[in-house]
Protein backbone atom coordinates (compact mmCIF):
# COMPACT_ATOMS: atom_id res chain seq x y z
CA UNK A 1 0.00 0.00 0.00
CA UNK A 2 0.99 3.67 -0.12
CA UNK A 3 0.69 5.89 2.32
CA UNK A 4 1.28 9.29 3.46
CA UNK A 5 2.14 9.64 7.23
CA UNK A 6 1.51 13.02 8.61
CA UNK A 7 3.21 13.68 12.17
CA UNK A 8 2.69 16.75 14.31
CA UNK A 9 5.57 18.90 15.17
CA UNK A 10 4.72 18.80 18.41
CA UNK A 11 4.80 15.56 18.46
CA UNK A 12 8.34 14.87 17.31
CA UNK A 13 9.60 17.42 19.54
CA UNK A 14 7.83 17.28 23.25
CA UNK A 15 10.81 17.06 24.67
CA UNK A 16 13.25 18.44 22.39
CA UNK A 17 15.59 15.33 21.95
CA UNK A 18 16.20 12.55 19.85
CA UNK A 19 14.33 10.01 21.56
CA UNK A 20 10.80 10.62 19.91
CA UNK A 21 12.60 10.79 16.27
CA UNK A 22 14.44 7.78 16.62
CA UNK A 23 11.15 6.01 17.82
CA UNK A 24 9.75 6.70 14.87
CA UNK A 25 12.10 5.80 12.46
CA UNK A 26 12.29 2.35 13.97
CA UNK A 27 7.93 2.33 12.89
CA UNK A 28 8.56 3.60 9.81
CA UNK A 29 11.62 1.26 9.05
CA UNK A 30 9.49 -1.48 9.87
CA UNK A 31 6.53 -0.38 8.19
CA UNK A 32 8.61 0.12 4.59
CA UNK A 33 9.27 -3.18 4.77
CA UNK A 34 5.41 -4.48 3.25
CA UNK A 35 4.26 -0.63 2.47
CA UNK A 36 5.61 2.34 0.25
CA UNK A 37 6.03 5.31 2.72
CA UNK A 38 6.01 9.49 2.48
CA UNK A 39 6.14 11.19 5.36
CA UNK A 40 5.04 15.01 6.01
CA UNK A 41 6.20 16.48 8.75
CA UNK A 42 5.05 19.71 11.23
CA UNK A 43 6.08 22.94 12.67
CA UNK A 44 4.98 22.11 16.40
CA UNK A 45 5.81 24.68 18.99
CA UNK A 46 9.04 25.60 17.30
CA UNK A 47 7.08 27.02 14.28
CA UNK A 48 4.86 28.50 16.72
CA UNK A 49 7.46 30.75 18.61
CA UNK A 50 8.87 31.95 15.55
CA UNK A 51 5.58 32.68 14.26
CA UNK A 52 5.15 34.70 17.20
CA UNK A 53 8.27 36.72 16.96
CA UNK A 54 7.54 37.65 13.10
CA UNK A 55 3.75 38.40 13.49
CA UNK A 56 5.07 40.70 16.54
CA UNK A 57 7.76 42.67 14.01
CA UNK A 58 4.20 43.37 12.20
CA UNK A 59 5.14 41.57 8.98
CA UNK A 60 2.13 39.45 7.10
CA UNK A 61 0.33 36.15 7.84
CA UNK A 62 2.28 35.46 4.71
CA UNK A 63 5.92 35.67 5.79
CA UNK A 64 4.42 34.00 9.21
CA UNK A 65 3.65 30.75 6.93
CA UNK A 66 7.07 31.40 5.46
CA UNK A 67 8.98 30.96 8.62
CA UNK A 68 6.67 27.93 9.61
CA UNK A 69 7.41 26.00 6.11
CA UNK A 70 11.16 26.74 7.18
CA UNK A 71 10.76 25.15 10.20
CA UNK A 72 9.22 22.50 9.43
CA UNK A 73 11.71 21.65 6.54
CA UNK A 74 14.11 21.39 9.72
CA UNK A 75 11.79 18.85 11.29
CA UNK A 76 11.62 16.92 8.13
CA UNK A 77 15.44 17.02 8.35
CA UNK A 78 15.54 15.97 11.62
CA UNK A 79 13.59 12.57 10.35
CA UNK A 80 15.31 12.02 7.51
CA UNK A 81 18.55 12.05 10.05
CA UNK A 82 17.01 9.52 12.30
CA UNK A 83 16.01 7.17 8.79
CA UNK A 84 19.43 7.02 8.04
CA UNK A 85 19.85 5.54 4.53
CA UNK A 86 16.58 4.27 4.27
CA UNK A 87 14.99 7.59 3.73
CA UNK A 88 16.27 10.18 0.30
CA UNK A 89 18.49 12.69 1.32
CA UNK A 90 16.55 15.59 -0.06
CA UNK A 91 14.03 17.41 1.58
CA UNK A 92 11.13 18.00 -1.46
CA UNK A 93 9.29 22.02 -1.47
CA UNK A 94 7.14 20.92 -3.63
CA UNK A 95 4.83 17.61 -5.05
CA UNK A 96 6.78 17.19 -8.05
CA UNK A 97 9.83 16.71 -6.12
CA UNK A 98 8.56 13.89 -3.94
CA UNK A 99 7.11 11.65 -6.47
CA UNK A 100 10.28 12.20 -8.71
CA UNK A 101 12.39 11.15 -5.24
CA UNK A 102 10.20 7.65 -4.33
CA UNK A 103 10.98 6.35 -7.97
CA UNK A 104 14.49 6.07 -5.61
CA UNK A 105 12.85 3.60 -3.39
CA UNK A 106 13.52 5.59 -0.57
CA UNK A 107 11.37 7.10 1.91
CA UNK A 108 10.53 10.10 1.33
CA UNK A 109 9.94 13.36 3.71
CA UNK A 110 8.71 16.40 3.74
CA UNK A 111 7.50 19.89 5.50
CA UNK A 112 5.60 22.11 4.16
CA UNK A 113 5.12 23.90 0.65
CA UNK A 114 3.80 26.85 0.67
CA UNK A 115 2.05 29.90 2.48
CA UNK A 116 -1.99 29.30 4.28
CA UNK A 117 -1.36 25.44 3.74
CA UNK A 118 -0.96 23.81 6.99
CA UNK A 119 0.64 20.56 7.12
CA UNK A 120 -2.02 18.57 6.72
CA UNK A 121 -3.31 19.97 3.79
CA UNK A 122 0.16 18.98 2.35
CA UNK A 123 -0.50 15.29 3.39
CA UNK A 124 -3.48 15.41 1.72
CA UNK A 125 -2.26 17.34 -1.58
CA UNK A 126 0.71 14.52 -1.35
CA UNK A 127 -2.20 11.94 -1.25
CA UNK A 128 -3.87 12.93 -4.18
CA UNK A 129 -0.84 13.68 -6.29
CA UNK A 130 1.39 10.34 -5.49
CA UNK A 131 -2.33 8.27 -5.69
CA UNK A 132 -2.09 6.96 -2.04
CA UNK A 133 -4.45 4.48 -0.88
CA UNK A 134 -4.38 6.19 3.10
CA UNK A 135 -3.48 8.92 4.98
CA UNK A 136 -2.13 8.60 8.43
CA UNK A 137 -2.69 11.98 10.29
CA UNK A 138 -0.80 11.30 13.94
CA UNK A 139 -1.44 14.11 16.47
CA UNK A 140 -1.13 14.86 20.49
CA UNK A 141 -4.82 13.84 21.39
CA UNK A 142 -6.83 10.53 20.37
CA UNK A 143 -8.55 11.64 17.23
CA UNK A 144 -10.90 14.54 16.05
CA UNK A 145 -12.94 16.01 18.60
CA UNK A 146 -16.15 18.55 18.63
CA UNK A 147 -14.04 20.98 20.20
CA UNK A 148 -10.16 21.51 20.88
CA UNK A 149 -9.60 18.92 23.89
CA UNK A 150 -6.48 21.15 24.96
CA UNK A 151 -9.13 23.96 26.30
CA UNK A 152 -12.55 22.08 27.15
CA UNK A 153 -13.04 19.16 29.51
CA UNK A 154 -16.15 18.26 27.46
CA UNK A 155 -14.68 17.54 24.37
CA UNK A 156 -16.07 14.67 22.91
CA UNK A 157 -13.85 12.09 20.49
CA UNK A 158 -15.74 11.49 17.44
CA UNK A 159 -15.13 8.24 16.06
CA UNK A 160 -16.04 8.72 12.50
CA UNK A 161 -17.26 11.78 10.39
CA UNK A 162 -17.90 13.04 7.01
CA UNK A 163 -15.89 15.48 5.21
CA UNK A 164 -19.51 17.60 5.04
CA UNK A 165 -20.03 17.40 8.82
CA UNK A 166 -16.18 18.06 9.41
CA UNK A 167 -16.38 21.46 7.29
CA UNK A 168 -19.27 22.45 9.87
CA UNK A 169 -17.55 21.52 12.59
CA UNK A 170 -14.24 23.58 12.30
CA UNK A 171 -16.26 26.77 10.67
CA UNK A 172 -15.80 28.86 13.48
CA UNK A 173 -12.01 28.03 13.36
CA UNK A 174 -9.34 30.73 12.93
CA UNK A 175 -7.16 30.12 10.03
CA UNK A 176 -3.68 32.37 11.28
CA UNK A 177 -0.62 30.88 10.76
CA UNK A 178 -0.05 28.41 13.41
CA UNK A 179 -3.02 28.19 15.15
CA UNK A 180 -5.23 25.05 16.62
CA UNK A 181 -7.18 23.25 13.88
CA UNK A 182 -8.64 19.81 14.01
CA UNK A 183 -7.75 20.12 9.89
CA UNK A 184 -7.16 22.20 7.57
CA UNK A 185 -10.21 23.42 5.15
CA UNK A 186 -7.70 22.44 2.16
CA UNK A 187 -6.76 18.67 3.48
CA UNK A 188 -10.76 18.31 4.44
CA UNK A 189 -11.72 19.18 0.41
CA UNK A 190 -9.33 17.11 -0.71
CA UNK A 191 -10.05 14.07 1.34
CA UNK A 192 -13.89 14.99 -0.43
CA UNK A 193 -12.65 15.15 -3.55
CA UNK A 194 -10.42 12.13 -4.55
CA UNK A 195 -12.23 9.51 -1.61
CA UNK A 196 -9.09 9.29 0.13
CA UNK A 197 -8.89 7.28 3.43
CA UNK A 198 -7.85 9.26 6.53
CA UNK A 199 -7.12 8.23 9.91
CA UNK A 200 -6.34 10.82 12.93
CA UNK A 201 -4.97 8.99 15.81
CA UNK A 202 -2.76 10.21 18.96
CA UNK A 203 1.15 9.83 17.75
CA UNK A 204 2.23 9.99 21.17
CA UNK A 205 2.26 6.97 20.95
CA UNK A 206 4.11 5.75 17.45
CA UNK A 207 3.08 2.45 17.77
CA UNK A 208 -0.28 3.88 16.75
CA UNK A 209 1.07 4.45 13.20
CA UNK A 210 0.76 0.51 12.55
CA UNK A 211 -2.76 0.15 14.17
CA UNK A 212 -3.87 2.50 11.96
CA UNK A 213 -3.37 0.50 9.07
CA UNK A 214 -5.17 -3.00 9.92
CA UNK A 215 -7.15 -1.89 13.25
CA UNK A 216 -9.84 0.72 13.83
CA UNK A 217 -8.16 3.70 15.95
CA UNK A 218 -8.61 7.25 16.17
CA UNK A 219 -11.36 9.05 14.08
CA UNK A 220 -11.98 7.53 10.30
CA UNK A 221 -12.91 10.91 8.04
CA UNK A 222 -14.94 9.84 5.22
CA UNK A 223 -15.63 11.43 2.13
Amino acid sequence: MRIVIAIGGSILLKEYDNKRFENYAKIIKELNNDHEIFIVVGGGRPARDYIGVVRDMGESESICDEIGIQVTRINARLLQLALKDVSYPGIPTNFQEALEYSACDKIVIMGGTEPAHSTDAVASILAEYVGAELVINATSVDGLYDKDPNKFDDAKLINEVSTDELMEIISTNETKAGTYEFIDRTAIQIIKRSGIKTVVINGNAPENVKKAITEPIGTLIKS
